[in-house]
């Protein structure tokens, strides 16, 4: 294992991952303290009673694919929803929210923002649709609190100053995390028992990580595997399919949680999705590659 050059690739893809998410961040501050995004919640309205919900909880739909899951559960929070519903929300949302940073992430390892925009926009009100029609009594509220508070700022300066703290700690987190993951899979990569395994390690261990930790750091540590061609086509859109439905699913359920989500069930539908959908698009896509080699001949 050379330590200076698994440093300066993890240094790199860091690098990579940074220039993305702090920008986009720091955007979605200024979207959320403007509330600009009040203006086009009107878009998913029509869509929301086909998922169970209330028309009102269009704002924190809107909110959440675009900003982050916190902004979309304060609009969500004053809501009278159901257990129920609150699950719908958490599946919806769990599969697809911050559309705009995490397909930045994703295009790094070869997914276009296209694809990445509309197989979760899809699922996700699919996977909606699928947990608005199962029996309300199956889903019952474990926790139910009403502490979450969400930060306000009195004016532009002290959002700006709280969004640059709050940048730099997201960025030693991100340095620290990506290049500790990196590290630990190139250890283990190199031990003799683990060499033939290679490419299995990668996707296991990028796998385990997004979906703890989130896409984010999945894609991370996949970024200079995938710069260099050593996964195939297949293995890279299995991971993406798989941790574009479930990735952080403890820290993204818990949150849903607080408002009375029921936890196993969120996190047993968002799973079976990924597990289905990450299988069937590879057999698509395997099908697809065939039937080209055939035309070819």
């Amino acid at each position: 294992m050379n330590y200076i050059e698994t440093t300066k690739i993890s240094i790199h893809s860091s690098w990579i991952v940074l220039k993305l998410v702090i920008p986009i961040y720091i955007l979605s501050e200024l979207f959320y303290f403007y509330n600009i995004l009040d203006y086009v919640s009107f878009v998913v309205e029509p869509w929301t009673s086909v998922i169970g919900l209330p028309k009102e909880a269009s704002l924190a739909i809107i909110s959440g694919m675009f900003l982050n899951l916190y902004a979309a559960v304060a609009f969500a929070a004053p809501l009278d929803m159901t257990a129920h519903q609150w699950s719908i929300l958490a599946v919806f949302l769990g599969i697809c929210h911050s559309l705009v940073v995490e397909g930045a992430i994703l295009k790094q390892i070869g997914i276009s923002n296209i694809f990445s925009y509309s197989f979760r926009l899809i699922t996700g009100f699919f996977g909606g649709f699928v947990v608005s029609v199962m029996p309300s009594y199956w889903f019952d509220s474990y926790i139910t609190s009403d502490d979450f508070v969400v930060s306000t700022h009195d004016d532009i300066w002290s959002l700006l100053q709280s969004s640059a703290v709050s940048s730099v700690v997201l960025s030693a987190k991100i340095i620290v995390l990506i290049t500790a993951l990196i590290f630990l899979m190139d250890f283990i990569k190199s031990r003799e028992f683990f060499e033939k395994l290679g490419k299995n390690i990668t996707v296991g261990f990028s796998l385990i990580v997004g979906i703890i930790l989130g896409i984010t750091y999945g894609a991370g540590v996949l970024i200079k595997e995938a710069k260099r061609g050593n996964m195939s086509k297949k293995d890279i859109y299995f991971i993406a399919i798989f941790l574009m439905i479930c990735h952080a699913i403890v820290e993204d359920t818990l949150l849903f949680v607080i408002f009375g989500a029921d936890f196993f069930l969120v996190i047993i539908i968002r799973t079976v999705f990924a597990v289905l959908m990450a299988y069937g698009m590879i057999l698509l896509l395997t099908s697809y590659n065939k039937q080209n080699k055939k035309d070819k001949l």
